[in-house]
């Protein structure tokens, strides 16, 4: 006959010591691994979503810079106009004086985010000696880094498109 009282079994008048259960049981630790699993398919989606939209705002404002750095140059370089690249508004700025080929307007990082993997997942392109100009920013991995394809030019509008590098006629953001 068993009787089971607190931790001791009592087995035919003896009792008998059970020992201290220690640890998970493996059903507890495969719901708990089970709910992890949950959590990271709901959320991990939710976060590639959100660096998608953060690479795209980043990818904006960097053209919103750009085009006043554009602006810029052509004032403070009539005779030149546009810059012919984005290195001529960039470049070495510690104890340089600003000249037309390195004019200290835009940072380095910008200047030099056009080959992968570029700047916060877009590449950006940009060409315009005179009195025009044309700038774009493509995600470097499309679908993954960015959706959204950008372009602007001197009228400093920003021009998107979603399937394939935008231009002067796609719709404004």
């Amino acid at each position: 006959m068993l009787f089971l009282q607190s931790r001791n079994l009592l087995y035919k008048g003896a009792v008998v010591r059970m020992p201290k259960q220690r640890g998970f049981s493996l059903i507890e630790l495969l719901i708990v691994v089970a709910i992890i699993l949950i959590i990271a398919a709901i959320a991990i989606p939710n976060m590639i979503r959100a660096r998608i939209a953060a690479n795209e705002s980043a990818a904006v404002g960097s053209l919103r810079v750009l085009n006043t750095a554009a602006v810029t140059y052509a004032n403070a370089y009539p005779a030149v106009g546009f810059a012919p690249t984005l290195t001529n508004m960039a470049g070495s700025c510690i104890g340089v004086t600003p000249t037309s080929a390195n004019a200290c307007i835009l940072d380095n990082g910008l200047a030099s985010a056009t080959v992968a993997p570029g700047k916060s997942g877009y590449i950006f392109s940009y060409a315009g000696p005179g009195a025009t100009y044309a700038a774009s920013a493509d995600p470097s991995s499309p679908g993954s880094s960015g959706i959204k394809h950008y372009f602007t030019d001197e009228d400093g509008v920003i021009r998107f498109n979603s399937t394939v590098a935008a231009s002067a006629t796609d719709p404004t953001i």
